[in-house]
């Protein structure tokens, strides 16, 4: 076992640093414009046109300050104190406030997937994340205003104060609409109109959980505490899978009982997710924790429960790796898988969360397992050792994705990075030195281990569901 620690963990640094972090950073830097470039090809020429979203531009400044405490990198630092600008100037409405979804290079209004000047409250979630990241490597008090301000923002203008949660849908001056408001969307998200969703819910509470470790606000920490509960006991399922669009009363949108064609036409409404589930798993370990719960059993034991029926119904049992999307009808006992391929970011997501389990529940051998089967599907059908970074799908389903993009708007540095950068800080022991000047890794380490040991703990104090090998 120590042996095999150590080989991954060897792995893994080999990788993440020339061959992820290095190849996106100062490349991704837009000097000319501000903020980072978008469209990228797989060698890692810049495309002649490039489109800037919210989501993609607050990622990189996330990425960029998270890797510059974790290798004390100058490099990340300055990419990351970059984007900054652009986010203030650019993306951010002077005039009624909050993150524009998408803009052009140069931060202008752009009809790119229809968005115009509307608003989105996943994408200023992400901004609040990003900003939450940088004022921890900065220490810019500037930062965390903007970042406090930013959050207060969403809060007057996306949440549903009567039936809690969150709209997604914001016209230019931020006023939620629907199907039947007079403002009309020409977005390519349109379908998801009108509907509360899991997607911005998991990533507000993702982002107010950054914010909150360095900005312990009465009102910040209420309304992440509400959004665990929503997360964990509305939008979770007893079976351990998440629902993914809700009406505003937060009955699930459901097409089990409509015909097939009708049902799987409406695909992106209704589907289990397996990615999402134990990316949720991790994100409601980490906002309980930073709320300081103490032996916060139900949530542990929910995102085990998550863990576990992806591991029992979305892996892949022949090639390794985990499937996009199954669909769990009724009266049948496992999800049918109806989506076989196998994303980028689901798979970094897995490594995440299975290594974590792995060590709240160390003489649950499934996890352990389940992380090293993995990272050798990762390593064998991801990895692009010839260019650097993670191939868009896993070459077993997806070939073509060899000559792929390297980036655009919803693949960048973030999950991969995170990914990588945490089960570094997990396999790491005191032999392990990152380099002579690291002390912010020793720290993070520590956290880590801090982390870890706080579940653990609660995991010795009360009941838990056991997982399906056991």
């Amino acid at each position: 076992m120590v042996e095999s620690r150590r080989e991954i963990l060897e792995e893994m640094y080999r990788f993440v640093g020339a061959n992820l972090l290095d190849r996106w950073y100062p490349l991704a830097v837009d000097r000319d414009h501000g903020g980072y470039f978008t469209d990228i090809a797989f060698d890692w020429k810049i495309e002649p046109v490039q489109h800037k979203m919210i989501v993609t531009q607050a990622r990189h400044i996330w990425t960029a300050s998270k890797a510059a405490i974790f290798f004390n990198n100058e490099t990340y630092a300055s990419s990351a104190r970059h984007g900054y600008d652009f986010l203030k100037s650019k993306m951010w409405d002077r005039e009624y406030g909050g993150f524009y979804q998408m803009r052009d290079r140069s931060g202008g209004m752009t009809d790119y997937l229809g968005f115009f000047g509307e608003k989105r409250t996943y994408g200023n979630a992400f901004a609040v994340f990003a900003l939450a990241a940088l004022y921890q490597l900065t220490g810019n008090p500037v930062v965390l205003d903007f970042a406090s301000e930013a959050f207060e923002w969403i809060e007057e203008h996306s949440s549903d104060k009567n039936q809690k949660g969150y709209f997604q849908f914001l016209t230019p001056d931020g006023t939620p609409y629907d199907r039947l408001s007079a403002f009309k969307t020409k977005a390519y998200d349109e379908a998801e109109l009108g509907y509360k969703d899991q997607n911005s819910s998991i990533h507000l509470l993702e982002a107010y959980t950054e914010l909150y470790r360095l900005y312990p606000d009465p009102h910040l920490r209420d309304t992440l505490l509400n959004l665990l509960y929503l997360v964990r006991d509305v939008i979770t399922t007893n079976e351990g899978y998440m629902n993914l669009f809700f009406h505003n009363d937060w009955t699930p949108v459901s097409f089990r009982n409509a015909p097939q064609e009708i049902r799987e036409s409406n695909y992106r409404l209704d589907h289990v997710s397996f990615g999402h589930n134990y990316e949720t798993a991790y994100l409601m370990l980490e906002a309980s924790s930073a709320l300081g719960l103490r032996y916060d059993t139900k949530t542990l034991s929910t995102a085990r429960k998550m863990v576990d029926h992806a591991i029992a119904n979305g892996w892949d049992t022949e090639t390794g790796g985990f499937f996009d999307a199954g669909y769990c009808f009724p009266g049948d006992d496992r999800c049918a898988i109806i989506q076989s391929t196998k994303n980028w970011w689901s798979q970094a997501e897995a490594l995440n969360i299975l290594l974590l389990m792995s060590r709240i529940f160390p003489d649950t051998r499934v996890y352990q397992e389940y992380f090293k089967k993995e990272w050798d599907y990762v390593k064998k059908y991801l990895l692009d050792y010839e260019h650097g970074e993670w191939f868009e799908g896993g070459l077993d389903k997806e070939p073509h994705f060899r000559r792929g993009p390297k980036s655009h708007i919803w693949k960048c540095s973030y999950h991969t990075g995170r990914s990588m950068m945490n089960c570094i800080k997990i396999l790491a022991g005191e032999d392990f030195q990152l380099n002579s000047e690291s002390s912010g890794f020793k720290s993070l380490r520590e956290e880590s281990m801090n982390f870890i040991g706080h579940w653990k703990k609660t995991a010795a104090t009360g009941e838990l569901s056991l997982s399906p090998q056991e």
